[in-house]
This record gives C-alpha cells, sequence and structure tokens, in this order.
C-alpha cells in the first residue's frame, strides 16, 4: 500500500495521542501498530477486528523477532541486563564508590567525587543514584551540601553519560532504531558509524555532564538550587519522609567487582576484534554485536565467581541474579520490537514518504535538528520516557533529513539530546524519581532546583541544534561550552543570597 497523503500520520498521531494521555510509551506504540495495520488491511470498511489482530501478530511483529539483526540487538540487550544486575546486587559498586570518598575533604572535592564516581559507574544509568547517592550522603550531610545538590550530580552523571556510550544498552537500543530506518532507506551507512558521529551533536548530554564541575569549582549556584546551598550552609537539610531504597551491601565486597569485570570485558573484545582490523577498519555490526554478546557473558561469569569467592553471593544466587537482569530487560525489548513493527507500518502507509515531501515543499533544512529536539523534548516531557521518545521520534526524524538534506548527525543527536532533556525536565520521569531517591531528597525539591539548570542547557543546546542546522560542525559543543560557563557565571551574580538563620533538619 503505498497512500502519501495525511492518513498516513494516523498511526503516529494515535501513538503519540495515548502514549501522552496513558503516560505509558508501550500501549501507545501498540496502538499505532494496531491501528496502521487496520488501514492497511482495510478494517474500517470491511476486514475482521480478529483477522486484523492476526495479520499483526503474523506480518509485522513476528518478522521483527526472526529477523537476524534485531534478534542480534535482543540477544544483546538481555547479556547487559544480567551483566547490570550483577553489578547493582554484588555491592562493589558502592565498595568502590566508598574507596573514593577517604581522600575528600572538602565541598569541591565532594561534589567532583560523587561527580566521578557517577561517570565511572557509566553501565547502568538507572543503578547510578542508588549506588553513588547512599555513598555521598553522610559525606553531603557533614561538609554541609544539600541534598538536593546531590540529587543534581546523579542526575547529571546518569542517563547523560550512559547515551554518549555505544556499547551498553543505551548504545545497542538507539543503534537498533536507526539501523531500521537505514534498512528501510536502503542507506548504505552503519548504525554504529551514525551513533559514534552523533556523539558531538548530543548537545544536552555533554552540557548536563559538564556543568557539574563548573558549579562546584566556583560555588557558582543560582536559582533555587543556591537557596538550598544556603539553608545547608546554615545546617537546614531537607530529607526525604520516605526511606530511600536500599542498595545491596556487603561486608565482603570488594571494589575489583566492578573494575575486573570491566577489564575483563576489554580484553575479549580486544581479543575478537583487534585481530580484524578494530578500531582502525570496519567491523561488521553482526561480528560487533557477538563480539560484545561475548564480552558481557564473561565479564557476569567473572564477576559471579568473584561474589563466590569473597562469599559475598553463593555461584546458584549469583546465577539467578543474573537471570533476574535478564529479564528484566523484556520491557526494553518489547519497546524495540513495537518501534521496529510501527516503522514498518509507517513504510507501507507511505508517512515517511508523506513527512518528506511536505518539508520539502518549503521546510528549510536547517531547522530540522532545532525542530525534532523541541518535539522529542516535548513527547519526553509528558510521558517521562526518553527511550520511547526515541522510539517514536526516529523514524520521522531520519526519513525527513535524508530527503530533504538536512544534517543527518545534528538531527539523530537532536532526537537523543531533546529525548534526554525533556525527562530531566519531567518530574514524573524514572530518572528524577531515582535520583531523588539516591539523594535521600524530596522528589518535588530534586525537580524544582535541577530545574534552572536543565533550562539553561536546553536553552544552549536549542540555539546550538539552530547552528548545526546551518553548519554541520562537530566542533559546535565546544562554543556551546563556552556559553555555558558564560552564563552560568552571569546568572550566580545575579542570583541573590537567601538568608537563613536557622540550624534544622527539615523532613520533605
Amino acid at each position: 500500500m503505498d497512500q502519501t497523503d495525511i492518513t498516513s500520520l494516523i498511526p503516529i498521531v494515535i501513538t503519540l495521542f495515548i502514549s501522552l494521555t496513558t503516560k505509558n510509551v508501550v500501549v501507545g506504540l501498540f496502538a499505532g501498530v494496531l491501528s496502521g495495520v487496520a488501514m492497511i488491511n482495510g478494517l474500517f470498511t470491511h476486514a475482521n477486528p480478529l483477522e486484523t489482530f492476526g495479520v499483526m501478530i503474523k506480518s509485522y511483529i513476528s518478522p521483527q523477532l526472526t529477523d537476524s539483526y534485531n534478534a542480534g540487538v535482543i540477544v544483546l540487550l538481555v547479556f547487559i541486563g544480567g551483566f547490570v544486575a550483577l553489578m547493582e546486587k554484588s555491592g562493589g559498586g558502592y565498595a568502590f564508590a566508598d574507596k573514593i570518598t577517604v581522600w575528600v575533604k572538602s565541598k569541591f572535592q565532594a561534589q567532583t567525587s560523587a561527580w566521578l564516581g557517577g561517570i565511572i559507574i557509566f553501565f547502568s544509568d538507572l543503578g547510578t543514584p542508588l549506588i553513588v547517592g547512599p555513598v555521598f550522603r553522610p559525606l553531603f550531610d557533614k561538609l554541609k551540601i544539600s541534598r538536593q545538590k546531590l540529587a543534581f550530580i546523579i542526575d547529571s552523571t546518569s542517563s547523560p553519560v550512559a547515551i554518549l556510550i555505544p556499547f551498553i544498552g543505551w548504545g545497542v537500543y538507539i543503534m537498533g532504531l536507526i539501523q531500521k530506518e537505514f534498512t528501510a532507506l536502503n542507506v548504505e551507512l552503519s548504525d554504529w558509524d551514525a551513533f559514534i558521529g552523533a556523539i558531538p551533536f548530543q548537545f544536552y548530554a555533554i552540557l548536563a555532564i559538564a556543568i557539574v564541575p563548573l558549579v562546584a569549582f566556583k560555588k557558582l549556584d543560582f536559582g533555587p538550587m543556591a537557596k538550598a546551598e544556603n539553608a545547608a550552609e546554615k545546617g537546614e537539610i531537607h530529607v526525604s519522609s520516605e526511606a530511600s531504597k536500599e542498595i545491596f551491601t556487603h561486608k565482603n565486597a570488594k571494589s575489583s567487582f566492578v573494575w575486573a569485570p570491566l577489564l575483563v570485558m576489554g580484553l575479549v573484545l580486544s581479543f575478537m576484534l583487534v585481530p580484524l582490523g578494530f578500531p582502525f577498519e570496519k567491523v561488521s555490526g553482526s561480528v560487533f554485536r557477538s563480539a560484545l554478546s561475548t564480552a558481557y557473558f564473561f565479564a557476569a561469569a567473572t564477576l559471579i565467581c568473584l561474589m563466590a569467592l569473597y562469599k559475598v553471593r553463593g555461584w546458584s544466587e549469583g546465577i539467578s541474579v543474573y537471570m533476574k537482569g535478564m529479564g528484566n530487560m523484556m520491557q526494553v525489548a518489547i519497546i524495540l520490537i513495537l518501534a521496529w513493527s510501527l516503522s514498518s507500518v509507517g513504510k507501507e502507509l507511505g508517512t515517511a514518504a508523506y513527512i518528506a515531501e511536505q518539508a520539502q515543499s518549503g521546510f528549510p533544512n536547517w531547522l530540522v535538528p532545532a525542530v525534532a529536539f523541541l518535539l522529542a523534548a516535548i513527547i519526553s516531557f509528558a510521558t517521562g520516557s526518553s527511550w520511547g521518545t526515541f522510539a517514536i521520534m526516529m523514524p520521522l526524524v531520519i526519513p525527513t533529513a535524508l530527503a530533504i538534506d538536512a544534517p543527518l548527525y545534528a538531527c539523530i543527536g537532536a532526537v537523543l539530546s531533546g529525548g534526554l532533556f525533556g525527562d530531566h525536565c519531567s518530574p514524573i520521569s524514572e530518572t528524577t524519581i531515582l535520583s531523588s531517591t539516591g539523594a535521600g531528597c524530596d522528589q518535588f525539591e530534586h525537580f524544582r532546583t535541577q530545574l534552572p539548570y536543565a533550562l539553561l542547557n536546553g536553552s544552549i543546546a536549542l540555539v546550538s541544534f539552530v547552528i548545526a542546522g546551518l553548519v554541520e560542525s562537530p566542533l559546535i559543543f565546544v562554543l556551546a561550552l563556552i556559553a555555558q560557563a558564560t552564563l552560568v557565571f552571569i546568572l550566580a551574580r545575579l542570583t541573590p543570597v537567601n538568608t537563613v538563620n536557622k540550624n534544622k533538619l527539615v523532613i520533605s
């Protein structure tokens, strides 16, 4: 079916509407796929609804599972899920972060140590807040640094770090979405090259990470965060009344539980890929994914052995944690499968062709990155899901960028940055909830104190995407960082000092 009129947008509109209404991207994607299949099979005229549902399963969802590329991505995600679960349940992250606090004597050192801890524990965006937060909470209280600042730091080093790394769950998921569009459009470009090429254009992630040491070094707090810091200096600390999620700790856990499996992972990857010329020569995606799966498996096996050796968890218990972690990736796999299915439906309906046709009729190609950034931010803010936003936006933005010759890497970076920006601004996002939980501060307090920083970075990112649309240079992020530093200095000077005369613990 080749239908290049406005009705081809119906599945996307339904996906957006239901995702935003229910705040559940899986439900929205499923409804979008079902509505698209119904249109293709004439449900609204004569088809049997049950027959249409069967066609959706047989012709659109099942083929996504039998496709070799898709299967490889899902298998890799499962291995990653098992490894991440082991890391979070080994106690090694806590032991590793605890080692860092030995040398911390000042506020600057405490903030940068928490920042570095969040960067080093890059393998789990959701695990980072629950590992770093409880470790640094007592230290921040002792040095009179607000819990809001700790939540801001760990939120700035969880998703923003993870989204820049191609060989963990975030990167694998995103490359899976990108490759689906490249295959549909017959683009001779690998998902790996596209992801790496888009990294310098992930302006929001770069700015979110960079602002932490900048603020810590010069004490450039502004907005509600300045008030929170002033209150903490006077001894008024906001603490969440809800019990914080407990992270697994064990007296026998070692910091080697973090670096040893990662070292094994690096050695396995090197052993399998270097003989093929990597990283100087191109390696096929299937070979790279199989190498990554192997590396994650041996890293997990190493960690299971270490836990058993130090009597932290027995063999069977370690394997159980690993298997459970594999199962935890089911929702991610479902989102991917539905996103791939929606892309296939859209191709048959001519959705991409229609959007490209409309864009060519007068929409300037240099504006595509900025518009993609804003739209992704709105969807992510409303749903609280950056991953769901990527699944919705990639099938729209990539075909449009290629059709009107907009800068592809900047457009991909815009979708990723927009999804992350909206996620950071959303009070209902999982990262907001986990960061406040890990820091032990009220969720709304974290939301309102982080929002000015997020809006500052988002504004700079928006301007950067306008520039990137005109001049696709990977060096634009340097200008963005300079603009960030300048604006933070100015805002800090304009922020009045909040005078607090109390010395108490406030339960929020």
